[in-house]
């Protein structure tokens, strides 16, 4: 056999990545992926390249360990695992049947939902662990626990809530959860910018909705969980609680927890937990220790779970993501680790610091500050920017990705689109991971100063969203512009370090 050059090679890469003498954590590690693809590769790498230089600022974005990855990677993405631990439709699940129970036995402990010792089925509380993400979680509860065009409400999306809270618009339901039920929306008090809570308890007494969604998705204040369980006594109502964004927040005990008085509890992994990307739904097993509601739950708790279990599988999905559960259970190994506590508060403190630094700079922001890991800036109102206003969410975002900003238009109380809202929605968590602390977001702040002006110059030579696409392109001062305020950017995010792999 004549040994070719292309074929030697190839024999030295799979020796150098098979080779004992190659540690896990070098910085560099042959992949197949670079030999056998070539194309998608450097598409990754460029990805790669665009996080380490780029100010990730997006609320719902992290970045995970390389524990994490490795669990993605391994080969549990090969079994299929049908069905729950010890009830399987498939052979070949004895190991995952005990790495689901470790993930459910783990996400249990990380929200001290069961008492030491205790196993799973003596717990007050159980965990699915098998939905593939937030929105198929959410779905889950609704289709398990409600019928055809019963009635829930969530926070209107404009107003900080979720896409699968139920939106809808005058002419359109945009989300299946509005198609499938009937969608009565909660808002704001316009003045304070806070929940309407007795607007929220008149309207429930008014349509008697079956389940009542306590969720976040863009609303920066804490919520009144023992409110919220007082008013769905007051109508029989279920209460889901979604704390898919401050999840991590609530492991690690420095805000509230919603599970003294929810019924139901969802979340993605994903955001300030630091996992993948995967969803869990935790329900409640025994009655809760507290004063009798005025109207008895329309569920009782014990139907709960498994009216939630037959609706994840077989109702909406069939073979889990084993992998990921694997990277669910090294999650919540790593976030019930007194290093993920100090993590949490810094992106608290990260949060604040960033709110007063834009307060200072004269940029307003919704309810005046947060006390979660995001602000949502007002461009419609900002003393500062005054040619900034209503619909400008999306030129800002624009050119954050030109330049290395990435954050996200958001809504706000009064506009009615999405794709050209008037806010943005800034986040710590992913900037904190990567180390930085209060003194760096104050720096952080500054750019996303110098990123608003610099959106300002572009819309005033600008008749419309297209021409303003059009002088990005053309316009060779604004270019220059936009170079220069990237490379800044760029020096100064890569000069901290990004966890995972080196080169992927």
């Amino acid at each position: 056999m004549k040994v070719t050059k292309h074929l030697w090679y190839h024999i030295q890469c799979c020796l150098k990545a098979t080779s004992p003498m190659v540690c896990p954590s070098a910085k560099y590690v042959t992949r197949m992926l670079e030999i056998k693809d070539v194309e998608l590769w450097e598409l990754i790498r460029k990805e790669k390249t665009r996080q380490r230089s780029s100010l990730e600022l997006i609320a719902s974005e992290n970045f995970v360990s390389q524990s994490i990855l490795e669990c993605l990677g391994s080969c549990l993405t090969n079994k299929y695992s049908e069905g729950y631990p010890f009830a399987r439709y498939y052979g070949g699940n004895e190991v995952i049947d005990a790495i689901e129970t470790l993930a459910q036995s783990r996400l249990l402990d990380l929200f001290g939902l069961r008492t030491p010792g205790a196993t799973l089925g003596d717990a007050e509380w159980g965990v699915n662990v098998q939905p593939y993400s937030g929105s198929p979680a959410n779905f889950a509860v609704y289709t398990g626990l409600l019928n055809p065009h019963d009635r829930l409400m969530g926070l209107h999306l404009p107003d900080g809530g979720h896409l699968t809270h139920g939106f809808q618009t005058l002419s359109k339901r945009i989300s299946a959860t509005s198609i499938f039920f009937e969608s009565i929306p909660y808002r704001l008090n316009k003045e304070t910018e806070l929940i309407d809570y007795d607007a929220l308890q008149q309207d429930a007494l008014n349509v008697f909705p079956k389940l009542i969604i306590a969720g976040i998705t863009a609303y920066p204040r804490l919520l009144d969980y023992k409110r919220f369980r007082q008013i769905c006594d007051s109508v029989g109502a279920v209460l889901l609680a979604d704390m898919a964004h401050i999840s991590g927040l609530v492991a690690a005990k420095i805000i509230p927890s919603p599970f003294e008085y929810a019924d139901v509890v969802s979340s993605t992994t994903h955001k300030t937990l630091r996992g993948p990307r995967s969803g869990v739904i935790f329900y409640r097993k025994k009655e809760r220790s507290m004063e009798k509601p005025k109207v008895n739950c329309c569920i009782p708790v014990d139907q709960l779970e498994t009216r939630i279990n037959n609706a994840v599988f077989p109702g909406l999905q069939g073979g889990p993501h084993e992998n990921a559960i694997a990277a669910i259970a090294a999650m919540a190994f790593e976030a019930s680790r007194p290093e993920f506590q100090d993590y949490a508060r810094q992106v608290l403190a990260n949060a604040q610091a960033l709110a007063n630094a834009l307060t200072s700079l004269g940029i307003r922001l919704v309810t005046g500050g947060t006390d979660v890991h995001f602000i949502l800036i007002d461009l419609s109102n900002s003393p500062s920017k005054p040619k900034l206003g209503r619909g400008d969410g999306a030129r800002v975002q624009m050119i954050g990705d030109l330049v290395g900003i990435v954050l996200n238009k958001n809504t706000v109380v009064g506009d009615s689109s999405a794709q050209q809202p008037s806010g943005l929605r800034i986040g710590t968590p992913a900037l904190t991971t990567r180390g930085f602390k209060e003194k760096d977001f104050e720096k952080v702040a500054s750019f996303i100063d110098e990123l608003l002006d610099l959106t300002v110059v572009v819309k005033s030579v600008s008749k419309n969203l297209k021409s303003f696409q059009l002088t990005l392109q053309k316009d060779e001062l604004i270019k220059s512009k936009i170079e220069d305020l990237r490379h800044r950017v760029a020096d100064f995010a890569s000069s901290f370090p990004i966890p995972g792999m080196e080169d992927i």
